[in-house]
């Protein structure tokens, strides 16, 4: 497929508290056909950990 689904752009950060919730976007954008762009962004906003992942679209795989 040469595009992302549902009109998804092809570069993609996705972000939110370090927990299931974020992990299940990050292996549900793996799953649609992104790929892991580098590693992840990490910080601490005082009360958690907040993580940033970006993905891009493998128009090959």
């Amino acid at each position: 497929m040469a595009n992302p689904p549902d009109g998804l752009p092809v570069y993609r950060v996705l972000t939110g508290p370090d927990d299931c919730a974020f992990c299940r976007r990050v292996s549900e954008a793996l799953a649609l056909g992104y790929r892991l762009h580098e590693g992840p962004a990490v910080t601490f906003d005082g009360e958690r950990v907040i993580v940033a992942q970006a993905v891009v679209w493998d128009a090959e795989g």
